[in-house]
This record gives C-alpha cells, structure tokens and sequence, in this order.
C-alpha cells in the first residue's frame, strides 16, 4: 500500500520523525538507492551500508508494508496559513478564469491541459477532479461518454484499472488545491 501526502518544502518528514522511520528504498541500475519521498513508519530493516530500508518498496509492498510518501508541493508556499486556506475554500471561486489558457498553465495537475478544461468548463470541485483523473493514461476515449452524461461518464472515469488511474478521493484532493490556486490567481498572488 503506498500513501501520498502532499506538505509543504519546508517540513521534513525524516527530521520530524528522525530515528522513529525507515526511508523506503529501491533499486536502480542493480543498486539499493533512497527512494526521494517514501517512508516505512512500520519497523523495517535498514541496510546497513546505505541506511534505507533493506526492502526495495516494489516488494516491501507485496509483504504488506506501506510506504508514506511525503511529496513536496510548492503550492502550498503561497498560503500564509492553514486558516487562510480554509477560509478560501469557503469561497466559490471564478471559475471564468480557467478561460485563459495563461490562466489553465499555472494551475497544480491542469497545466498543459487547456484544450480539455475548455471540453469540460468546469464549474464545481467534482468537475475539476474529472478533469484531473482524465489526464491520467487511457481515460481520454471516455471523454465523449462523459460529456454526454457526466454521472454515467464519472462513474466509469473513476473505475481504477491500472495503479496509473486516479481515485476518485486523490481527483478531488487535488481539485480543493486548484480551487485554491483560482483564488490566488484571482488575488493576484500567483
């Protein structure tokens, strides 16, 4: 099982928990190499020579260990606060300025996207996220059927059949920090 969780560049997970987690491992090019965001906070061998987990993360997870991955996300620095964010998303934004491919450019997980935001004119959290899942491999060709009938196209926008496919709860998370960035684009911050 692995776990994504998206922190600030500012918070260091190993000196938080220093000496309490394993940094996760893999193998490249025949060497045991740091994995650069994963973490065991369950007890794992280390190897003794690199001091990363003795396990490669691809097999520790066939033995039902999970790995933690804290993924730095500079977005998150353009907030003054947990509050702010909060307060923000209490908000509807403008959802207008997804007009502007500029605009698209800057967003987390969109840029690059503008051509199927303007498809989908988000106008809601959830649309946003469908517009997120649909980037991921072999989602585009049920584009049609969603914009047909967007209930029937989500539900089979969100069915996970490769580990590439995005769950419906990790679209929306990263929806809430679009939203976010609309609002920072509309304040001029970003």
């Amino acid at each position: 099982m692995d776990i994504d969780i998206d922190i600030s560049p500012k918070f260091s997970a190993l000196k938080l928990f220093d000496g309490r987690v394993v940094q996760a491992s893999r193998v490249e090019k025949g060497e045991l190499t740091n994995h650069p965001v994963g973490i065991y906070f369950q007890g794992m061998a280390k190897d003794p020579f690199t001091g990363f987990a003795a396990i490669p993360y691809d097999v520790a997870e066939e033995e039902d260990y999970f790995k933690i991955d804290f993924i730095n996300n500079l977005s998150l620095n353009a907030f003054e606060s947990k509050d702010e964010m909060n307060r923000l998303l209490d908000i509807e934004p403008d959802w207008s300025i997804m007009d502007d491919p500029d605009n698209v450019n800057k967003l987390f997980h969109l840029s690059g996207h503008f051509e199927l935001v303007a498809q989908i004119e988000p106008k809601s959290i959830l649309e946003v996220a469908d517009v997120i899942a649909f980037i991921r491999p072999g989602k585009y060709k049920l584009l049609d059927k969603y914009l047909k009938n967007k209930k029937l196209g989500r539900k089979e926008l969100y069915t996970v059949r490769e580990k590439s496919h995005m769950k419906k709860s990790h679209a929306l998370a990263y929806a809430l920090l679009v939203v976010l960035q609309l609002h920072l684009i509309k304040m001029g911050r970003l």
